[in-house]
């Protein structure tokens, strides 16, 4: 099955690279950029005499034409842009970005500064949260793939939210991230000498995650109202961490809250649910598909907290775009992404 990548410059697309290149069914066909042609491995010498593909211009009309199926891993505005040129084309289409993700296209207008999409392309869009919406995603043609932040918290606070156990009004998301979750453009925030040996908290109150986090808990439970959601830069590469605290409606015991996730994810491969007293650590699911959570509630405070992992770069969007692709296409979700965690 023919495959092109648009946005290969980018650390999203260059994961999709390394993910795709040993798939057993998908094969990359083309990469793409805006920027002028050139081998990929003047972007990325890593893959020299690996993957030695020149990158093309960004031509909707003939990637529909050529391939069976595209990766935007372009930043919003443009991916939006994109998915209106694919729309309607025999081509299906895995969005990395935001731009199809918010069901109100004032939402998206507000959190992303930018003009939304044409609302007949948002309607199409199917969420890509892969172990929650796999029926809806094996019979879609466009993808929403979700945001990092968003995977870590959803996937920590699904069962408890859609079993109704917590206090709708009383959710508070404490994510921290790697650096490469903001890309490949130099900033001051992201240089060695201002992250190395520091922590800093950013977009307080206003990281465009926010509304995409509440839009999926409120399927779940209509009552639940706006979270605080703070987020936070680490002095590390790759990986988050998302600490929830939400407060319990009546007392569980942590070995009864535990069954329910156990449960809840039992049929999901790349979701695992730690003992009880075990907590996750980013590095035990770096450059991996997996999502580990541990649990604890306290009898003390009557709150249960959460604490969910990820890779941002494979779960958080190129692993998590592959595992969508695998089920829009009847296969086994786990095809190509069998990655053993980078530890130590």
């Amino acid at each position: 099955m023919k495959v092109s990548v648009i946005g290969t410059t980018g650390y999203g697309g260059g994961e999709l690279i390394r993910i795709l290149h040993n798939h057993p069914v998908f094969q990359i066909h083309s990469v793409h950029s805006s920027r002028d042609e050139a081998a990929i491995t003047d972007e990325f010498p890593h893959l020299s005499g690996i993957f030695e593909h020149s990158l093309k211009k960004i031509d909707p009309e003939t990637i529909a034409e050529e391939a069976d199926l595209v990766f935007l891993a372009t930043p919003s505005r443009i991916s939006g842009e994109l998915a209106q040129a694919f729309a309607g084309k025999d081509i299906q289409v895995i969005d990395l970005s935001g731009d199809l993700r918010l069901s109100s296209p004032e939402d998206y207008e507000k959190w992303y500064k930018h003009k939304p999409v044409k609302k007949s392309i948002i309607n199409q869009a199917v969420y890509g949260l892969s172990e929650w919406n796999s029926e809806k995603i094996r019979a879609a043609k466009i993808i929403a793939n979700p945001g990092c932040y968003p995977t870590a918290a959803l996937l920590g606070l699904g069962p408890v939210a859609e079993a109704g156990l917590i206090d709708p009004g009383a959710i508070i998301i404490d994510a921290k991230s790697g650096v490469s979750g903001a890309g490949k453009t130099l900033s001051r925030v992201s240089a060695f000498a201002e992250m190395n040996d520091n922590f800093r908290i950013y977009k307080v109150n206003e990281h465009q995650h926010i509304p995409e986090i509440e839009q999926q808990l409120k399927q779940w439970d209509a009552k639940i109202s706006p979270i605080t959601f703070s987020t936070h830069l680490l002095p590390l590469t790759r990986g988050i961490m998302a600490t929830m605290y939400v407060q319990l409606k009546r007392e569980l015991k942590t070995s009864e809250l535990l069954d329910l996730y156990q449960e809840t994810y039992s049929s999901h491969h790349f979701v695992r649910i730690r003992k009880e007293g075990e907590f996750p650590a980013i590095k035990e699911v770096s450059g991996s598909n997996f999502c580990d959570i541990g649990l604890h509630a306290d009898p003390r405070t009557g709150r249960l907290t959460i604490v969910s992992v990820i890779d941002n770069l494979m779960k958080g969007a190129a692993g998590q775009a592959v595992q969508n692709a695998n089920l829009m296409n009847g296969l086994d979700e786990k095809e190509g992404l069998g990655f053993i965690p980078i530890y130590p």
